[in-house]
């Protein structure tokens, strides 16, 4: 049986298997002739280039939502008990006069 290829593309997304090195690493995620998005020194797709300065706008908006959530996560707990409440059944009446 042929060996499977460790590297390639596939649909034109690339994969790569093969053991990364610390410097492959370190140089996969920081490419400054290269644009935002740069192959992933190891697994299936892309991944940001920290060299340019839309990645770093793509990582503070997410670290912005995240703590957003979070934040909003801590100050639900209270609420909780309002919600618990509605979640009751209602008595509706209808009057048919």
């Amino acid at each position: 049986m042929a060996d499977k290829p460790s590297s390639g593309e596939i649909l034109g997304i690339p994969y790569n298997f093969e053991r990364p090195s610390l410097g492959r690493l370190l140089s996969s995620y920081w490419q400054p002739s290269k644009g935002m998005l740069v192959e992933k020194p190891f697994g299936i797709g892309y991944t940001l280039n920290l060299a340019n300065w839309r990645s770093w706008i793509v990582l503070a908006v997410a670290g912005g939502l995240y703590y957003q959530q979070t934040q909003s996560a801590g100050g639900a707990s209270s609420s909780d008990d309002d919600a618990d409440a509605s979640d009751e059944p209602v008595e509706v009446i209808v009057d048919d006069d």
